[in-house]
């Protein structure tokens, strides 16, 4: 494909299922410029930290170029030819459902289309599933049982439109930044929205909220079902609507009403006034918004939450009306565009049921396939058990990264490593599942991909390309495409373009469709190369011939059951203890600001890896001092499936008895981060999504007996310490270290890391106090500098990594590296704030000080807080501290 320089392209972000619209622009010198799209009704040209710094994560330093075969080079033919012949062959000895296929909310549409239809049409297995069931599978199941279908009913309006938004489980400042912004500047225009956070953490998202509801971990069924009681008792419902449009309301009520009052608070760790509180607002508050996310979803009891929810909503006809409805947000940036063409096992495409005879019949014919999958297949968790004891014999796993993201990960990694034949697409040459393919085949990444996503609103936007694919990477489409030929499918898989693939993806979804489907985007059915290249973000439904301008679902009804009406479902609240005496604390896991993922690409950003570096634990003070260690301690976390060293951060916003650490970190990245490893591989019985955020798991200090903190200019190899956490920054890398020993010689250990032996090196030896300082200088460069000290390093880590882009001509300027302190005129930034415009905490104090009295203040002195906003919240909690100093 040739690429033009000169033009800005406009494409979509890759991150999370927001879908925001990016302008890409590359200069004549092959710079790469990003910025918001003012025009993509997602956005508005909003971006957050990690759609800002998207231009950082497209190096083709780590890049997986060419095709391997055990490691070696080979060409495509060879490659694609050995992939369709082990898979032809295990059909042919084994039976279809002894090869499988794990994909991902990274690839686009028509990869996954393409997937499915081999998989499910062709091979004639449905062991096709995806990552999107560790986020949104029971977000699906509960949709199917409320409304016969997976379907969003609402839109991002409704969020700006609510009088009452209520957050569920969800991080939103964080994890969705550019929603949160969306409805933060509703709020300052009308002042009377409510917001009500539910989430065990206080995160940054409860800046903007009215009432915090620290709820205890899987307390949302209890929560939610009392709430439909309290309406009930309260005569707070819509009994036209009710009789209307639903069935089931006696039922669920019932169930609802085992519980009382007293039982709630019980169950949810709040109190009955809280209770009271938040259930006479949403009572009285007509025009409410339920916002859900992954701690809603993650969960052995996920599919009920959402079903308790959706009740409520149901019960007060809250749903298809503007500013109204149960919201999903998804995680990933084609979470939705994957359940379109039923990239999970127990979906058929265009939101047909691999259940029902008539649905697989109807894909058969539209694929003239010999036969479609019969059952539902694997789903995530039962597949890689399916791995582990033989049955599946070929895995082929695209753009996903399961030996870190996976439950039970340890036991996954064996289960990949002991597998006859792994295929691994992706685009990174290593990861910790390339490191196991019997095949690796280099795939286009963002900024070469051309395709489309769907995202949390069922807005459709292209991902176009802005760079030549690098080396002999191809598309995951074409790599699909050219597997099928070679397994004799060639008919079916003739696609030359992703626009021949999008436009029978459009026609599959208006096929025989007259309205009893809610996916259907037919009026894209025959459209051109030209057409597709130009497409605009659009919403669907968009049938073939319609005069619908709304896209909102259910303003009348007309659900996607037999009888065209909503389920309530009757669901029994139940607290499943799983803590014990060895294992007394609740682990919760989740994401962090400036992540994503397990980092195959946020991690190739400098400024995104400076706000949080290392792994970490987030503990309330009494569990810390309960468990006998201080804040910035190296800590053991342990369940009976692992452990994994992380740093301690204590603070009150954590809930007492649970913690909270991110999922981001993997082999590449930390010496024991991967914290997957911990959890058991339960699941939800409906949704078979995994429990990721209840977690038995014990805490206790790693007795470390030396701390130390490097820049270097090289990525360190092979760093021989207990603890180690490596973050790129400018110029280089910075990395976190702790010994439960000492070195023998930490001179020659600082060279190591550095890996310059001809570098001048100059030390500080205070043996008696147990500190060292070691500086490396190429010159006037510095190629590294290490300090060692008995407790966690007291050396800013901002004016550290600044030195690696500094000059230093003097043995002055040397010795400053070595006394491990900034002078008078080099300022310390303080640690990283504002990832956007790279502040630190000590760039805002000193405006404090100088008289910014509030957040916009700081943000005019230092655009601080001006771009994403995630910041913003931070900010606010430096300008209390400082208020609070004053006051002193």
């Amino acid at each position: 494909m040739e690429i033009d320089a000169a033009r800005e392209v406009s494409t979509t972000c890759p991150y999370c299922g927001v879908g925001c619209g990016v302008l890409a622009k590359v200069a004549t010198d092959g710079q790469v410029t990003v910025r918001g799209d003012p025009d993509h009704p997602a956005n508005f040209g909003r971006l957050c930290s990690k759609g800002s710094a998207l231009a950082e994560t497209i190096g083709l330093d780590d890049r997986l170029l060419h095709p391997e075969i055990h490691g070696r080079r080979a060409g495509w033919d060879e490659a694609l030819n050995l992939v369709a012949s082990t898979f032809s062959q295990t059909v042919a000895e084994h039976g279809p459902d002894a090869v499988a296929f794990y994909v991902s909310g990274q690839l686009l549409t028509e990869d996954y289309y393409l997937a499915n239809k081999l998989m499910k049409g062709f091979i004639g297995s449905a062991n096709i599933d995806t990552n999107s069931r560790l986020c949104m599978a029971s977000s699906v199941a509960g949709h199917r049982r409320a409304f016969g279908a997976d379907t969003v009913p609402g839109t991002y309006e409704d969020l700006e439109l609510a009088d009452l938004i209520v957050l569920v489980g969800s991080n939103l400042a964080w994890c969705h930044p550019v929603l949160y912004q969306r409805i933060a500047a509703a709020r300052e225009k009308r002042p009377d929205m409510k917001i009500v956070l539910v989430d065990p953490r206080r995160t940054m998202t409860s800046d903007i909220a009215d009432m915090h509801l620290a709820i205890a971990p899987d307390g949302d069924v209890a929560l939610f079902t009392g709430l439909l009681a309290h309406l009930g008792q309260q005569n707070s419902l819509d009994r036209a609507y009710i009789t209307t449009h639903t069935t089931g309301f006696g039922q669920a009520l019932f169930a609802a009403s085992a519980l009382d009052l007293a039982a709630v608070a019980a169950a949810t760790g709040l109190s009955e006034e809280e209770l009271v509180r938040f259930y006479s607002l949403f009572a009285a508050t007509q025009k409410t918004v339920t916002v859900y996310s992954q701690g809603v979803n993650q969960s052995t009891s996920g599919t009920d939450k959402v079903n308790a929810i959706i009740n409520c909503h149901l019960a007060t006809g809250r749903i298809g009306k503007p500013g109204t409805g149960p919201f999903s947000v998804t995680g990933q940036p084609n979470a939705m565009g994957g359940r379109e063409v039923g990239g999970l096992a127990n979906m058929l495409a265009a939101h047909m049921e691999i259940e029902n005879p008539e649905h697989r019949e109807r894909v058969r014919r539209f694929w003239k396939a010999p036969a479609v999958a019969h059952k539902p297949g694997l789903k995530a968790v039962d597949m890689f058990e399916a791995v582990a004891d033989g049955r599946i014999k070929a895995l082929w796993i695209m753009a996903t990264n399961p030996v870190d993201s996976m439950p039970d990960a340890d036991a996954v990694e064996a289960a990949i490593k002991a597998c006859p034949f792994v295929v691994v697409s992706d685009v990174l040459a290593e990861t910790d599942t390339v490191r196991h393919a019997h095949v690796s085949l280099p795939a286009t990444a963002w900024g070469e991909k051309d395709g489309t996503v769907t995202n949390s609103e069922r807005r459709i936007s292209r991902q176009r390309a802005f760079l030549a694919a690098p080396g002999e990477a191809r598309s995951d489409w074409r790599i699909i495409v050219e597997v099928a030929k070679r397994m004799g499918f060639d008919e079916a898989f003739s696609h030359e373009t992703p626009a021949e693939v999008f436009v029978e993806h459009a026609a599959l979804s208006a096929f025989e469709n007259d309205g009893e489907r809610d996916f259907d985007i037919g009026a894209y059915a025959a459209i051109d190369v030209e057409d597709y290249d130009a497409l605009a973000p659009f919403q669907w439904p968009t049938p073939r011939q319609s005069t619908q301008t709304s896209t909102r679902f259910f303003t009348n009804g007309n659900f996607y059951t037999p009888d065209r009406k909503a389920r309530f479902i009757a669901i029994r609240a139940a607290t499943e203890v799983r803590t014990t005496a060895d294992y007394p604390l609740i682990l919760n896991t989740g994401r962090i600001r400036d992540h994503w993922h397990t980092m195959t690409r946020t991690g190739k950003s400098p400024r995104l890896s400076q706000h949080i570096a290392e792994p970490f634990v987030e503990i309330h003070p009494a569990d810390a001092l309960h468990h006998g260690f201080g804040d910035a301690d190296i800590v053991r976390i342990s369940s009976p499936r692992g452990e994994v060293l992380v740093r301690a951060l204590i603070t009150p916003r954590q809930r007492q008895g649970s913690v909270f650490a991110p999922m981001h970190w993997t082999d590449q990245f930390a010496a024991r981060g991967r914290l997957d490893a911990l959890i058991a591989p339960l699941t939800d019985p409906i949704s078979g999504q995994p429990a990721l955020k209840h977690v038995a798991a014990r805490i206790e200090k790693f007795a470390a007996k030396v701390f130390g903190f490097a820049v270097t200019r090289q990525r360190p190899e092979a760093i021989s310490a207990d603890y180690w956490a490596a973050a790129r920054c400018k110029g280089g890398w910075r990395v976190e270290l702790a010994f439960a020993d000492a070195a023998a010689d930490w001179t020659a250990f600082a060279g190591s890391l550095f890996d310059a032996p001809l570098a001048e090196m100059l030390a500080y030896h205070d043996r008696d106090a147990g500190q060292h300082r070691i500086a490396a200088f190429d010159g006037e460069r510095l190629v590294g500098a290490f300090f060692v000290a008995p407790a966690p390093v007291a050396v800013s880590r901002s004016w550290a990594v600044e030195q690696l882009e500094a000059t230093h001509a003097s043995q002055r300027d040397r010795f400053t590296i070595v006394a491990g302190r900034a002078g008078v005129e080099r300022p310390d930034a303080g640690a990283t704030v504002c990832s956007c415009f790279n502040i630190g905490a000590n760039q805002i104090v000193a405006a404090v000080a100088a008289g910014c009295t509030t957040v916009e203040a700081i943000g005019g002195a230092l655009k601080a807080g001006t771009n994403c906003g995630s910041c913003r919240a931070e900010i606010r909690v430096i300008l209390g501290a400082a208020r609070f100093q004053a006051a002193e």
